[in-house]
């Protein structure tokens, strides 16, 4: 499907960018997306590096800092669907630096930026990871137990992270706790942590999206010098809100994707296979299963740059931002279970990539926050 370039037209920048991407994942995503997936916990650091080298892994960074200054969020959609359209398990893996690098522009200082931005620039950049989830803390943010109690020249965090992405295997960390749990949201701050000094559980075993490796991060007192704090105490959840604003729809654009890969390998499939003595796609409930996934991954797209849009020109986007995220992630699950049922047995087996690409879409409806509170997002801003 062409993207609906006559509503928003692209820059030169912008269309060399996609190139750049839909060539790798052809050539570099697609065809290591079965190994990647079903070596599980096994982080794939060939592909990171081949991605950095690209310049893939720093695209969305400032040129400030030495990355491809590409900070709008609209041409991080853009990107994110190309990459997605390969495989969202290993497209996601591939950017999520810019998770870690938006609470860093959103709150730090300038040394902060600095000193934690510029060496996911370099030519062998580490990961990082975002830590807010905890055991007992999915997406009420206001409420995380992790605390941040104050001592000399510093805080002692003490606490539990589940769930974290890149956990482990990241070198650089935002970890969001409170420094007052009685004020919920006006205790939770931010701060900035190496590898050194962290505890992880094992790698859990997932359902899908394997490519990224998640793990529990256990504080038992690590010390984070004040410097490495991030904003003031009190504005991490600020901070994150945006950053969830962001990322929701960034993840949106990756779902979609997804949602596209789906399409292309049932529309593919539906041509070449024949049933009754024609091909399937010219049986009606095929080609209306066909025609579904078409216009729910266009409504998605839509969505989803009106949200990146909204985000760029700096007006308010939690309701836009949801429906975006809402309405991608379940496309996402609908497309790749219209996927696995047009190629039929074949896509119940680890023939296709179908299988995979349904249990990968199973996560785009719980990260970032669930379909649900997608919904009662959307209904706190209802007429």
């Amino acid at each position: 499907m062409d993207l609906p370039t006559e509503l928003v037209p692209l820059t030169d920048e912008q269309r060399a960018l996609l190139d750049l991407c839909r060539d790798f994942g052809v050539r570099e995503i697609r065809p290591v997306a079965r190994e990647v997936d079903e070596a599980d916990t096994v982080t794939p650091w060939v592909l990171w590096r081949k991605a950095a080298a690209a310049g893939i892994t720093d695209f969305m960074l400032p040129t400030a800092y030495g990355g491809g200054g590409a900070t709008d969020v609209f041409t991080q959609c853009l990107v994110q669907e190309e990459l997605g359209a390969a495989d969202a398990a290993i497209g996601n893996l591939l950017t999520s630096n810019g998770f870690f690098a938006d609470p860093v522009l959103e709150l730090g200082t300038e040394a902060q930026r600095e000193r934690w931005l510029r060496p996911l620039t370099g030519p062998n950049p580490p990961m990082t990871a975002l830590a807010v989830t905890e055991p007992g803390v999915g997406s009420d943010s206001a409420a995380i137990t992790t605390r941040a109690e104050r001592t000399s020249g510093g805080y002692r965090l003490i606490g539990q992270k589940a769930w974290i992405s890149n956990g482990g295997v990241a070198e650089y960390y935002v970890i969001f706790a409170t420094v007052d749990p009685g004020r919920r949201s006006k205790g939770v701050t931010a701060f900035l942590l190496t590898k050194d000094g962290l505890s992880f559980g094992p790698p859990m075993r997932k359902m899908g999206q394997r490519a990224i490796t998640n793990t529990e991060i256990f504080l038992d007192g690590v010390f984070v010098p004040e410097e490495d704090r991030l904003g003031d105490e009190g504005r991490g959840f600020h901070g994150l809100m945006r950053t969830f604003e962001i990322s929701r729809t960034v993840l949106a654009a990756s779902a979609t994707g997804l949602a596209r890969a789906c399409l292309d390998l049932a529309t593919s499939y539906a041509r070449d296979r024949a049933q009754f003595g024609k091909p399937i796609i010219e049986h009606q409930a095929v080609a209306f299963r066909l025609a579904d996934m078409a216009a729910k991954i266009e409504a998605s797209r839509l969505l989803t740059w009106r949200a990146a849009k909204r985000l760029d020109a700096g007006l308010p986007c939690a309701a836009e931002s949801a429906m975006a995220k809402l309405t991608a992630s379940e496309t996402a699950m609908f497309c790749s279970w219209a996927a696995v049922q047009t190629l039929g047995g074949w896509g119940y087996s680890r023939e296709f990539l179908a299988e995979k690409w349904m249990r990968d879409a199973k996560l785009e409806e719980i990260e970032e926050g669930t379909s649900d509170i997608q919904r009662l997002i959307i209904s706190r801003f209802l007429p």
